[in-house]
């Protein structure tokens, strides 16, 4: 089953997104399990929304990349932590 997760960083900004996701995604498209990626200017900040094709592979990322690099810091990255909220998809239309 496809799992969704939804972060939003307030006050994040095009340049705090642009800076993390060129250290935790992959030149040429998307990370492993990863089937869709969507992110944008929201109401206070920026929001990411990605879709894996299972809740294991989205771990797998979190735990893997996203994680050890967030913490590591990412020069001009997002300064805090997203507020997070994760969906178990049950239609995911092409």
């Amino acid at each position: 089953m496809a799992f969704a997760v939804v972060h939003h960083f307030p006050g994040g900004t095009k340049a705090n997104y642009e800076a993390s996701i060129g250290a935790v995604h992959p030149a040429n498209g998307l990370p492993e399990g990863q089937i869709f990626h969507a992110a944008g200017a929201s109401p206070d900040g920026w929001t990411i929304v990605a879709v894996h094709e299972s809740k294991q592979s989205w771990e797998q990322f979190r735990d893997g990349i996203l994680m050890p690099r967030m913490q590591a810091g990412i020069e001009g990255g997002f300064a805090t932590p997203p507020q997070e909220t994760e969906i178990d998809v049950s239609t995911l239309l092409p």
